[in-house]
């Protein structure tokens, strides 16, 4: 497993509805790393989908519960692995309900249209029982987070776990494009939602968490593991 960094997403099963509208419209399947069609959606061009998803694209369609972090001196992948395995038994599969669409700043994202209390524990237990494993973020990292604008509290998280929203800065969110102006996103907005409305009636089953991998040097990531809540 030679990637950069690691980190303990939510992804949909790929073939979910869900899953298949989030790796279509990112361009990629993280597991098979393929190259997908874009959806077709009214009033939005492949060409305009490509062109507001170039950062979540790399990503993969996902929510982050444990965030990216390069392994510690003296672990190794299969070590992560298979304390995360362990971990992940003791967890039961949970709902967290329906999920909506929601400007989060400048961007668009889906998340949990009332919030689930199962989730924001699992992600909080995942940032603190694995980060055994992370490396310390380096300076050069901390000054790039610290240019977003931080506030005090998020400053103190990001120094003690290598990054300044978990715990109860966290907030579950499926990310679906770049930062976009308002005109952008006042145009984006209702062709989404309408697009979404069948994706957004069903509750969601956390059902499992999966490993992904960042090659490094702006490469997409990958998913290595998907690991079921409360298997073998």
């Amino acid at each position: 497993m030679n990637y950069k960094r690691y980190a303990i997403y939510y992804a949909p099963e790929d073939q979910s509805e869900l899953g298949k509208f989030g790796n279509h419209w990112l361009g990629r399947n993280p597991t098979t790393k393929s190259i997908l069609s874009y959806p077709d959606i009214k009033n939005i061009s492949p060409a305009q989908i490509k062109e507001i998803t170039l950062s979540p694209s790399r990503y993969g369609f996902h929510g982050t519960l444990k965030p990216p972090f390069i392994l510690e001196d003296g672990f190794n992948f299969s070590d992560f692995e298979s304390k995360t395995l362990e971990y992940a038994r003791q967890i039961k599969p949970f709902n967290i309900g329906t999920l909506k669409l929601a400007r989060i700043g400048k961007f668009l994202a889906l998340i949990p249209a009332t919030k689930s209390e199962a989730l924001y524990d699992l992600a909080a237990k995942l940032v603190e029982n694995l980060d055994i494993f992370r490396k310390a973020a380096s300076e050069d990292e901390i000054n790039k987070r610290r240019v977003a604008g931080l506030s005090n509290r998020q400053d103190v998280l990001l120094l003690k776990w290598g990054y300044p929203y978990v715990f109860e800065e966290f907030r579950f969110h499926l990310t679906l494009t770049d930062k976009l102006d308002e005109n952008r996103l006042n145009w984006l907005e209702p062709i989404l939602s309408n697009y979404l409305e069948p994706l957004t009636t069903a509750p969601i089953k956390i059902e499992n968490i999966c490993i992904f991998g960042d090659p490094g040097n702006g490469g997409a990531f990958d998913l290595l593991k998907r690991i079921k809540l409360g298997g073998v």
